[in-house]
């Protein structure tokens, strides 16, 4: 429905008298991916589109299914939008039948999680979505922009891969936000940067930018990890092309001694990782807010198979997506691998750079997962996020292995050890030589943006992360509290709206079935003596067999409920 919309709006753009014919989308996450799915429909006034921190594969690379693992984001995506599902039309834009809408948009919010976990597997559910099933289907050119910081900056890169349409891509340090504003900085004139684009596609005005180099990629020089960075220090650098010719592909070996260039020989090591290790591992969608980037991976270590180089005599330059090919053995049918990739520090701090997990019954693929024969040899590839980085002289280059990383992943339904041929296992970087011609690129303008919205801050936004340990219970609980302050919007009649959330995530080192999420929102929105909220909550825990869901909703008029209904469903586990 949403696609279909999408071309009648842009069919009745076409067809007004102020517009020349040719139509373009921008848009960012959701928005990004609108624009992907309209131009795979083609319609013939869209010409070219702007897509930002977006995705071109709703299953592996969204907020659902990494690698085959459940990510947490797909529950607690799935609460965000079971509350905004519930919010009211405004009366004064849509007058008396405002209450008659909200009704309906109550009754018919929908839980999403509950279809969610129903489709565990890559199917036709999320191929619709995923123009990746079919590159060939887009003919409008295409700017890709993503962040470093963000869950979404893979799809650039296999854009550019993929699409025979005209495609530019754009990745800086930034998080979920778009690049005018993003933090970490630096920012940059983005809008100044989305006119030349529109100008050239939609006027055809020469402005020079498909005339610059396909790829433009910010490089992180290292610093101490950090949950928060104002910015990222670094350098921008360029590809005429993607994939280019230019980057060398460097295997290094996982070695009982360490990580390098010649293998030491097969030597079994084996792992059985905590179910809480991950906690220093951010959030899986970092919006530049503090604290939702990674910590020091030093806390991880203990709980991981961890393989390092010695200190570098050269610095070495990463761009594009690092791989891990282990040779590996596991003692039960469903498990999962997670790889880090980290920048370690002369004094032993450990940035991370990259990760990537993997659901090993998924090993060959999404559609169709496979239990594992137990204490049978596989060789799998595991491929982490793409990365620009700099590995300076002095640091050393780790790779950790771990069979968990909550609360990014659900956990797997047991706890497993995972045998693995040290030796005989690899890590491939991406290696990028030195360009002269770095220095030569043109400078993106100064960021420009919008006045702000005429609003007053009645109450002031409050975000607080905690991660703790109870000493009596061993559990572990991740809890987030996030107070969006109470707006007044003024040149809206006085419209005032807050938001809270609080979420708790706790799992125990030891049973991944002690696994529990439960997260509320609350919604509240007042003109002078009228006021409706809604309040939602979402709890996600799980059997060996089956994920065992709640979904509750309550609609306020003032103290008056109006609407309350409850969700529960136990759903099988589909080798997750």
């Amino acid at each position: 429905q949403e696609q279909d919309d999408a071309l009648a709006v842009i069919e009745w753009i076409a067809a007004q008298s102020w517009c020349s014919g040719k139509v373009g989308m921008i848009g960012i996450s959701w928005g990004g991916f609108n624009g992907l799915q309209v131009a795979a429909r083609r319609p013939a006034p869209l010409k070219a589109v702007v897509s930002i921190c977006s995705t071109d594969d709703r299953y592996a690379d969204d907020i659902h299914y990494m690698g085959g693992c459940m990510l947490m984001d797909n529950p607690s995506w799935n609460s965000f939008m079971f509350s905004i599902n519930t919010t009211p039309p405004d009366p004064a834009a849509v007058g008396n039948r405002w209450k008659e809408i909200w009704l309906d948009r109550l009754k018919g919010s929908g839980f999403w999680i509950d279809e969610w976990l129903r489709h565990q597997r890559r199917d036709d559910f999320w191929k619709h979505g995923s123009v990746c099933e079919d590159f060939s289907q887009i003919e409008a050119a295409v700017y890709a922009v993503g962040g470093w910081a963000d869950g979404y900056s893979n799809a650039v890169f296999r854009l550019l891969a993929g699409l025979q349409s005209p495609c530019k891509g754009l990745v800086g340090p930034w998080a979920h936000k778009y690049p005018h504003f993003a933090k970490p900085g630096p920012a940059i004139g983005f809008l100044q940067e989305c006119l030349r684009w529109w100008d050239h596609w939609l006027k055809g005005e020469d402005t020079g930018i498909m005339d610059e180099p396909q790829l433009r990629c910010w490089i992180e020089d290292p610093v101490p990890p950090r949950t928060y960075y104002e910015e990222r220090p670094g350098r921008w650098v360029a590809e005429g092309s993607w994939p280019s010719p230019r980057i060398a592909q460097r295997v290094m070996h996982l070695n009982r001694e360490g990580l390098g260039d010649a293998t030491g020989g097969p030597e079994l090591l084996t792992i059985n990782s905590p179910a809480s290790v991950g906690t220093m591992a951010g959030v899986w969608c970092a919006h530049g807010l503090d604290p939702d980037l990674p910590g020091d991976q030093r806390t991880e270590a203990g709980g991981s198979l961890v393989f390092e180089t010695l200190p570098l005599d050269e610095s070495l330059d990463i761009l594009g997506a690092p791989v891990v090919t282990l040779t590996l053995a596991c003692d039960k049918p469903i498990a999962m691998v997670a790889a880090v990739l980290s920048d370690v520090l002369p004094d032993g701090a450990a940035t991370r750079v990259s990760y990537g997990l993997l659901n090993l019954t998924h090993r060959d693929g999404h559609e169709a997962p496979e239990a594992l024969e137990p204490g049978k040899n596989y060789t799998v590839r595991l491929q982490l996020n793409e990365a620009g980085h700099r590995f300076e002289v002095g640091n050393r280059i780790r790779i950790a292995l771990s069979t968990a990383y909550w609360p990014i992943a659900w956990p797997m339904p047991e706890k497993a050890t995972l045998t693995v041929t040290a030796g005989e296992s690899t890590l491939t970087l991406p290696v990028r030589p030195e360009d002269p011609a770095d220095g030569d690129l043109r400078l993106f303008k100064r960021p420009e943006g919008s006045a702000p919205l005429d609003a007053t801050m009645l109450t002031e936004p409050d975000y607080r992360c905690n991660v703790t340990t109870d000493v009596n219970t061993g559990t572990v609980t991740q809890h987030l509290w996030v107070d969006e302050g109470t707006t007044r919007y003024n040149r809206h009649e006085g419209w005032t709206v807050a938001s809270t959330h609080e979420e708790f995530i706790s799992v125990h080192p030891d049973d991944p079935l002690s696994a529990t999420l439960d997260i509320t929102w609350t919604e509240n929105f007042s003109r002078g003596a009228w006021e409706v909220s809604s309040k939602t909550r979402t709890v996600l825990k799980a059997t060996e067999t089956h994920f065992v869901l709640r979904g509750e909703l309550e609609a306020r008029m003032a103290d008056e409920i109006v609407h309350e209904q409850i969700w529960e469903s136990e759903i099988p586990r589909d080798f997750t």
